[in-house]
């Protein structure tokens, strides 16, 4: 399994009593959509190693999680602060405007006022406000998402239609 073929759940935070049990954050809006986890990867120096699970207990953002055949606290101690990994096809379908940040890298992105403004080369997730970093003849455009400038998510077209603030675009352009 590659890397590009994952997505990150969340992490090991810390072992849970004596018996191989563990405490993982995940990082989702809906963290009870993975309570029938049968397995799940944990990236170890950058590997992913296969991890089965026999039972999962979910409570808000965090998760009780213990493994098959691991059955000592020792064992799972060197798990702690690992990233947790999923394949993408356990994500959720999101319907409408809302988006995987992964799925719309490429995306052609046009704009109301200005039409199509170049591709989305990545997605800065800024702790206060994600950002699309869009390529436009080797010119970067940085455009807030918002639902205010998110206007449609068209999948099949693989654009994304937005109305940027007035004079936003052109400060790049310029």
């Amino acid at each position: 399994m590659k890397k590009e073929d994952l997505f990150e759940l969340g992490y090991i935070a810390k072992p849970v009593g004596n018996k191989g049990e563990i405490s993982m954050h995940i990082d989702s809006d809906q963290p009870d959509y993975y309570s029938t986890l049968k397995n799940l990867f944990i990236d170890i120096r950058g590997t992913l190693v296969p991890y089965f699970v026999e039972r999962i207990k979910i409570r808000g953002a965090k998760a009780t999680v213990k493994f098959k055949d691991i059955d000592k606290k020792e064992v799972v101690e060197l798990l702690q602060g690992n990233k947790v990994f999923l394949p993408l096809e356990l994500l959720p379908k999101l319907k409408g405007n809302q988006f995987y940040f992964h799925e719309v890298i490429g995306f052609e992105v046009i704009d109301k006022e200005k039409g199509n403004i170049g591709n989305i080369d990545q997605v800065i997730d800024q702790s206060v406000q994600a950002i699309f970093s869009i390529l436009k003849d080797g010119q970067e455009i940085l455009i807030p998402i918002t639902d205010d400038i998110l206007k449609k998510v068209d999948r099949k077209k693989k654009q994304i239609q937005i109305e940027a603030p007035e004079g936003l675009i052109d400060l790049y352009l310029e």
